[in-house]
C-alpha cells in the first residue's frame, strides 16, 4: 500500500482531485483541518476495503459543509470524524496491524411484543425503504435463534419482506488462524484477498441468511477471511446483528457506512442500560510510556530522533508528579503536539515503506492517533488523568489516559443519524438519568410495559439488621452465613449469592463452608475463561441444590438464564456501589456541576441497576416461583424502593 496526501480548500474540490489522480475506489485513510483547509490521506495503491461507487462516495450539499465548517475539536465534526474512522478501519487491514478487539455485546434478547411495537409505530414502510436493524450480539454465546425470531416476526408483519441478514462476530471469534498476523505474508487468507472478494460475495449475496456459520463455510471454499468478508457484507444486507460497538464507537463501521451511503437506519439496543459504561470505554484512550519505548525499539531509524523528542517532552511534563495518580486540567500543548508530529512522521513512513513494520510501532500508532482525536474534543466530558507506576523513581513508566465520564456529547450524532433508536432493557430508570449520559434527544419517549409476573412469584425480604458497608463487612460475615443458611434450609434448591468484590465474595465463602460444610457451594473466580463459566452454570440443574457465590455486576449477574428450579433464590449483600475511587469523585463532582445530582449520577443508580439485574435472575418464566433476600439496611430506604420493579412486593423487614 502506497500512501499520498491531497490538500485543497475544501471537500469538493478534494474529492476531484482524488479522483481524478486515483479514480472512484480510492480508500481514503484520514481527514483533517488544515490551514490550507483540508487533508486527505489516501490509499492509492490498495483496492478499497468498501469498494464504494463513484456516487456513493461523494459527498452530498449539507454533508461537505460539516466538513468544510467542522472543527476537529468538536465531537460534532461528523464528517471530519467519519473519514478518519473509515481510516482507522482501512488502515488497520492494509497495514498489517490487529488491532484490540473490542468488548462484546450482552446477549440478544428481542421479545415478539417489542417487535410489535415498533410494527405500530410504522416499522414496516422503513423496511419497505431500507431497513437495517443493529442489534447487539452476546458476550458470551451467539444466541441467534432469539435473534432469529425476533427477525422472522418483523418479516410476518412486513408481508414476507425478503430481508437479507447478517450475523458480524467480532474478529476473535471469526479468525481461522489465531497465530497469524493480518497480511498475505503471513496468513493465506489475507493474500489475494480482493482477487477472491468478488467470486466469495458473489455467493453470500446469494443468501438470505447470513449466520457466522454460513459465513465461515463460505468463507473457507473460496480461501478467504470470514471476518472481513462479513465486514464487506454489511454494506449489502438489510439486518444487522452485531455487537453495538459497529454503531456507536469512534470507529464504528455501521455508522460510517450510514452516514456515506445516506442510509435510512434503525438501531435496536438490548441491554441498553449497558451503553453508558460501554460508550465510556468506546470514548477513553490510554498512552503509556513503555509503548513509546517499545515502538521506537522496532521503528525504523529516520523516525527515531522524533520518539526520543516526544519522550524527552513526555517525560519533561510528569516527572514532578509524586502521587501515583492524579486529574489534570489540561494536556501540555507541547506533548500534544510532539504527539502529532511523531504520528505524521508514521504516517509518511507508511506511505513510503507499508510492509514490514512491527505490530509494536503499529499498536503505538493507531493508540497514539486514537488519543490525539480524543484530546482535541476534550471538554467536561472526559477526564484527563496521569498514572506514575513509581513516583520516587525519574524512570519510572506513566500512563497518560482521556477517560470519557459522560458519552452524550458523542452518542448524540449517532442518534440523529438514525431515523430512529430503540433502546430495550428493564433497568432504564430513572429516564432522565438516561437521557443526561446517553445525550437523548428530548423526544425520546420512554414506554414501560407492564411485567408478565405476579407479586406472588417472588418473595422479597429485607434484612435491615446487616449492614454491608465497607468498615461493617468483618461483622456482617457471620450474619450472611447464617441467613443463607436459614433460607437454603427451609426450602432447599440453587441459589446465587452476589457479592460487592472477590475479596468479600471469598470471604464469606470460607466462613460458610466452615460453618455449613454439608451445604454444596460453588464460587466464581477472576478471569474465568467461557468454558468455565459455561461449567458453573451447567452445575445448576433441575435436580441440583447448591449455593453460587458471585460477583455482584458480573458474568452471572445478568444475560444468563437459569428457569425453573435451576435457580430458585439470590441473595444480594450490597447496593452495589461503585468503589470510591478519584475518578469517582471526580465524576460525582462534575456530575454535580451539570446535572445537580452528583451522589446519584456517580454512585446510587449505577449500583441499584447492578442490583435489580442480579435480582432478575430468578423469576425468568409466568410460572418461576422464588425468594429475594436483600441484606443491607439501606434497602429500606425511600430512594432505594423507589427504583425496584413495580411488580416486587416487599413481604418483610428482618
Amino acid at each position: 500500500m502506497k500512501i499520498k496526501k491531497f490538500r485543497a480548500v475544501d471537500s469538493q474540490q478534494a474529492m476531484r482531485q482524488i479522483r481524478a489522480e486515483v479514480g472512484p475506489d480510492a480508500s481514503i485513510l484520514t481527514c483533517y483541518q488544515v490551514p490550507e483547509g483540508i487533508e486527505f490521506v489516501v490509499a492509492v495503491d490498495a483496492p478499497s476495503l468498501q469498494q464504494l461507487p463513484s456516487a456513493a462516495v461523494d459527498v452530498s450539499a449539507p454533508a461537505r459543509q460539516k466538513i468544510d465548517s467542522a472543527k476537529v475539536a468538536g465531537p460534532d465534526a461528523d464528517m471530519n470524524t467519519l473519514r478518519q474512522e473509515l481510516g482507522s478501519m482501512r488502515a488497520l487491514l492494509e497495514s498489517h496491524m490487529q488491532r484490540l478487539v473490542p468488548r462484546e455485546g450482552d446477549a440478544v434478547r428481542i421479545a415478539g411484543m417489542a417487535m410489535d411495537s415498533l410494527s405500530q409505530q410504522g416499522f414496516s414502510e422503513q423496511l419497505q425503504q431500507r431497513l437495517k436493524a443493529l442489534l447487539p450480539e452476546s458476550a458470551q454465546e451467539q444466541d441467534w435463534q432469539l435473534a432469529l425470531d425476533a427477525i422472522e416476526t418483523l418479516r410476518k408483519a412486513c408481508y414476507d419482506l425478503q430481508l437479507r441478514v447478517l450475523e458480524h462476530v467480532a474478529r476473535d471469534k471469526a479468525c481461522v488462524y489465531q497465530d497469524r498476523a493480518c497480511h498475505g505474508e503471513s496468513c493465506p487468507l489475507a493474500a489475494g484477498f480482493y482477487d477472491r472478494l468478488p467470486a466469495a460475495r458473489a455467493e453470500a449475496v446469494s443468501r438470505r441468511w447470513l449466520s457466522h456459520e454460513v459465513i465461515r463455510d463460505i468463507s473457507s471454499r473460496h480461501t478467504i477471511c470470514p471476518y472481513y468478508l462479513s465486514q464487506e457484507l454489511a454494506k449489502w444486507s438489510d439486518v444487522f446483528v452485531g455487537d453495538c460497538n459497529y454503531y456507536f464507537d469512534m470507529s464504528a463501521l455501521m455508522y460510517a457506512y450510514t452516514v456515506i451511503n445516506e442510509w435510512r437506519v434503525t438501531v435496536l439496543v438490548d441491554e441498553a442500560h449497558n451503553l453508558v459504561d460501554r460508550a465510556r470505554g468506546m470514548y477513553t484512550a490510554s498512552l503509556d510510556s513503555r509503548a513509546l519505548v517499545e515502538a521506537r525499539d522496532v521503528a525504523p531509524r529516520s523516525l527515531r530522533k522524533t520518539f526520543d523528542r516526544c519522550w524527552e517532552v513526555w517525560h519533561r511534563s510528569y516527572r514532578d508528579q509524586i502521587e501515583p495518580y492524579r486529574i489534570h486540567e489540561v494536556i501540555p500543548e507541547d506533548l500534544l503536539k510532539s504527539l502529532q508530529r511523531l504520528v505524521s512522521q508514521i504516517t509518511d513512513h507508511l506511505s513510503e515503506k507499508p510492509a514490514g513494520n512491527d505490530g509494536l510501532l503499529m499498536r503505538f500508532y493507531f493508540e497514539a492517533m486514537l488519543f490525539i482525536r480524543l484530546a482535541e474534543s476534550l471538554g467536561d466530558h472526559s477526564l484527563f488523568d496521569v498514572t506514575v507506576d513509581d513516583p520516587t523513581d525519574p524512570t519510572t513508566e506513566t500512563t497518560l489516559t482521556i477517560r470519557n465520564i459522560l458519552p452524550a456529547p458523542f452518542l448524540a450524532n449517532r442518534f440523529r443519524a438514525a431515523i430512529s433508536t430503540t433502546l430495550f432493557s428493564a433497568t432504564l430508570s430513572p429516564v432522565d438519568y438516561f437521557k443526561d449520559m446517553l445525550g437523548l434527544p428530548e423526544t425520546a419517549q420512554f414506554l414501560e410495559v407492564a411485567a408478565p409476573f405476579k407479586a406472588e412469584q417472588l418473595q422479597v425480604q429485607i434484612d435491615t439488621k446487616i449492614s454491608t458497608r465497607y468498615d461493617d463487612r468483618p461483622r456482617s460475615v457471620t450474619p450472611i452465613c447464617q441467613r443463607i443458611a436459614t433460607q437454603y434450609t427451609a426450602r432447599p434448591g440453587n441459589y446465587l449469592a452476589f457479592f460487592s468484590s472477590y475479596a468479600y465474595l471469598q470471604h464469606v465463602h470460607d466462613a460458610f463452608q466452615r460453618s455449613h460444610p454439608s451445604i454444596t457451594t460453588v464460587a466464581q473466580r477472576s478471569g474465568m475463561s467461557e468454558q468455565e463459566r459455561a461449567s458453573f452454570l451447567s452445575s445448576f440443574t433441575d435436580t441440583s441444590a447448591h449455593i453460587g457465590f458471585c460477583v455482584l455486576g458480573g458474568a452471572f449477574g445478568e444475560g444468563i438464564d437459569l428457569p425453573g428450579n435451576r435457580l430458585v433464590g439470590a441473595f444480594i449483600t450490597t447496593l452495589g456501589l461503585p468503589a470510591k475511587t478519584p475518578v469517582n469523585e471526580e465524576i460525582m463532582r462534575r456530575m454535580q456541576v451539570r446535572f445537580g445530582r452528583g451522589y446519584d449520577y456517580a454512585y446510587f443508580y449505577p449500583g441499584l441497576q447492578k442490583v435489580i439485574q442480579a435480582a432478575g435472575r430468578v423469576i425468568r418464566t409466568e410460572t418461576d416461583t422464588g425468594v429475594l433476600m436483600l441484606l443491607d439496611d439501606r434497602y429500606a430506604r425511600s430512594e432505594a424502593i423507589r427504583m425496584m420493579p413495580g411488580w416486587w412486593e416487599i413481604s418483610g423487614m428482618a
